[in-house]
């Protein structure tokens, strides 16, 4: 037996929140106790980084207005999508995209400032820095799960113009507003795979060997 592995229920409890996460849209009016958003957020801290460069920021909206002009942004960027999508334009604007003015708690994650300092696994691969952000959302949203909340992924917004509204550094960058909160449930599906805007693609056909199309073995 291998003794680093976890006990079964650690690990079918691993799992269930990998399986059981959710893009949540819908929220009830309930706030979130500090003391479990803490943990969320260390839980967020304890995510890898290319280098060790730690390049995640969050920035807490707990202004109203703020909060109102998230929202304005959000909304006209759905719009712009909505266009963008010729044929499907209609079906889309059917769709809940963001719960802002629902959820309880609202983050904007973002990359730092002075990133470029940051050589060590960013050479060739400046992008690291994005993948290291997005590893330390994903460790927020697992632990969120496991803690029975429900947290959102809004990309949806131009860059520049809330990187103004927040007043960010130049050389930073958003790229997520993180919806967070109660739920009175968790969907039986992602949202977009309940509402027929796509499926899940059969693994199988994602997995090469040594050369690229060739199906692993």
């Amino acid at each position: 037996m291998n003794r680093h592995c976890y006990s079964e229920a650690d690990r079918s409890a691993i799992y269930r929140a990998i399986y059981e996460r959710r893009d949540m849209r819908h929220f009830l009016p309930k706030a979130v106790a500090p003391e479990i958003l803490s943990r969320l957020l260390s839980a967020a801290h304890h995510a890898p980084s290319v280098g060790f460069m730690q390049p995640w920021r969050f920035l807490r909206i707990s202004c109203p207005e703020l909060r109102i002009a998230i929202h304005n942004l959000v909304e006209q960027e759905r719009i712009m999508t909505a266009k963008s999508l010729s044929e499907r334009e209609e079906e889309f604007m059917k769709l809940k995209v963001e719960g802002i003015m629902e959820c309880s708690i609202i983050l904007v994650a973002a990359l730092c400032e002075n990133r470029e300092q940051y050589i060590f696994g960013r050479r060739t691969i400046p992008d690291m820095d994005l993948a290291s952000l997005s590893c330390a959302i994903q460790n927020m949203w697992l632990a969120a799960r496991a803690e029975g909340l429900g947290l959102g992924w809004i990309s949806m917004f131009e860059p520049m113009a809330l990187k103004l509204l927040l007043s960010m550094p130049e050389d930073s960058q958003p790229i997520a507003i993180l919806c967070l909160g109660h739920v009175d449930q968790f969907y039986e599906k992602p949202m977009l795979e309940q509402q027929k805007w796509d499926n899940r693609k059969n693994l199988e056909t994602l997995l090469y060997e040594n050369t690229w199309n060739t199906p692993w073995t």
